[in-house]
C-alpha cells in the first residue's frame, strides 16, 4: 500500500484542501485536512487571472506563498495522523489555475513544486493539465478518469457533477467510454455577487438566491452565450464567466434587485448543468454531485426537480465525501504518473490519446 497526498485550491479560492488517500488496487480517502486562504494571497490570486503590471514578479510571490501554506497544510496532517514525510510516496500538487486558455494553446497552474518538495520533503507530482493541451486537448477536466475509477463499477448510466467554481460533469455507462466536459460556471458568479452585494464569500444553502425569484428574461440571455450550445469536449473558466460579463448583461435590464440576481445565477446553474447533462447523456439513472455546490440546498433542490427520472444524491451516499473528491483527484493522479499511466481520457479532453500527466519533482 502506498500513501499520497493531493492538494487542491479550485477557483472559488477559499482555501486548501488536502487529502491522504492509500492506494492499492483502489483509492481509500485516510485523513484530510482544510486551511483558509487568506484574504491578502486570495486578493492576490485572483487579480493574477487578469492582465496587470509586473505579472512575472507577482505570479512568483504568489506561488511562493502558496506553496508554503500548503507544506504548511501538510505537515499539521501529518503530525495530526502521526506519520512522517518519508510514509508518503508523493504529493500531487494542482496549484491554482491563474488563466485556461486551450484555445489559445495554454493553460498556467501556479504553486511552485520545487519549493513545495524542499519544504515537505516529499516528492511532488504538479503540473498535470499541460500535457494534455500540448497534446490537443482541453486540459481538462481531469477528474473524470477518477470518478471512472470510484464509480464506473456500479454499471448504470450515472453522471458524477463536480460544482465549485466551475460545475464539470462525467458520464460513466456500461459499455460505452467515460465522458466528460465543463457545463459553465458552478459558484463562481453566485459567490462574486454575494460577495459584492453582502460581504459574504458564500450563499450559505443558497439561502438569498431562495429569498429572490428568477427572471426569466435575464436568465434566457446569460443562457445564449456560445458556450452553453457547444457539445464537449470543452472547459471554460474565469477568462469567459466573471462579473463583468454578468455587469454587461445586467446593463440592458436596468432595476433588478439584487436577490433576482443571486436567484437568477443559481437557475443558470442548475439549468446549463441539466441541459447538457440531457444532451450528452439522456436517460441518467444516478446523479452524483460533489463539490461546495453539495451542500448547497437550494441548488440540489433544483437539479433534483430538472432531473425527475434520475436520483440525485451526494457522492456520500456512495462513501466519499463531496468535499474532497478532487483533493484525492490529484493524489491518484500523482500515483498514476509514478506508475507511467494514463491520467487524461481523449474522450473528454479531445487530446491525441492517452498521455501520463505530470511533472515531478524528488525530495
Amino acid at each position: 500500500m502506498a500513501r499520497y497526498i493531493g492538494v487542491m485550491s479550485g477557483t472559488s479560492l477559499d482555501g486548501l484542501d488536502i487529502a491522504l488517500i492509500e492506494q492499492d488496487e483502489q483509492p481509500r480517502l485516510a485523513a484530510t485536512h482544510y486551511l483558509p486562504m487568506p484574504a491578502d494571497l486570495r486578493s492576490d490570486l485572483l487579480a493574477l487571472c487578469a492582465s496587470g503590471p509586473d505579472e512575472i514578479a507577482r505570479s512568483a510571490l504568489a506561488e511562493n506563498r502558496w506553496a508554503r501554506l500548503a507544506a504548511e497544510g501538510i505537515a499539521q496532517l501529518l503530525a495530526a495522523q502521526q506519520l512522517t514525510p518519508a510514509a508518503i510516496t508523493a504529493i500531487g500538487s494542482h496549484g491554482q489555475t491563474v488563466r485556461h486558455e486551450p484555445s489559445r494553446g495554454f493553460t498556467v497552474q501556479i504553486g511552485n513544486p520545487a519549493l513545495l518538495a524542499e519544504l515537505s520533503g516529499i516528492s511532488v507530482v504538479a503540473d498535470f493539465r499541460r500535457r494534455d493541451v500540448a497534446a490537443g486537448g482541453q486540459g481538462a477536466p481531469l477528474v473524470p478518469a477518477f470518478h471512472e475509477t470510484l464509480f464506473g463499477h456500479l454499471g448504470e448510466r450515472l453522471a458524477v457533477l463536480n460544482v465549485g467554481g466551475f460545475s464539470n460533469v462525467t458520464l460513466l455507462a456500461p459499455d460505452q467510454s467515460v465522458k466528460g466536459f465543463d457545463c459553465g460556471p458552478g459558484n463562481v458568479l453566485l459567490d462574486a455577487w454575494i460577495q459584492r452585494k453582502r460581504g459574504a464569500t458564500y450563499d450559505a444553502d443558497g439561502a438569498w438566491a431562495a429569498s429572490g425569484r428568477v427572471d426569466q428574461t435575464l436568465l434566457d440571455t446569460l443562457l445564449a452565450d456560445p458556450f452553453f450550445a457547444g457539445t464537449g469536449p470543452k472547459s471554460t473558466g474565469r477568462e469567459v464567466f466573471n462579473l463583468a460579463w454578468l455587469d454587461r448583461h445586467l446593463g440592458a435590464l436596468p432595476g433588478l434587485s439584487d436577490e433576482t440576481v443571486q436567484a437568477t445565477l443559481l437557475e443558470l446553474t442548475a439549468r446549463s448543468i441539466c441541459e447538457a447533462l440531457d444532451n450528452a447523456q439522456p436517460g441518467t439513472q444516478k446523479l452524483l454531485v460533489c463539490g461546495g455546490g453539495a451542500r448547497n440546498g437550494a441548488l440540489m433542490r433544483r437539479l433534483a426537480a430538472l432531473q425527475p427520472s434520475a436520483q440525485v444524491h451526494s457522492t456520500e451516499a456512495y462513501g466519499v465525501h463531496p468535499d474532497w473528491v478532487e483533493a484525492m483527484a490529484f493524489a491518484w493522479l500523482a500515483h498514476c504518473c509514478l506508475q507511467g499511466l494514463p491520467g487524461n481520457r481523449p474522450s473528454v479532453t479531445a487530446a491525441k490519446g492517452l498521455r501520463v500527466l505530470g511533472a515531478i519533482y524528488p525530495a
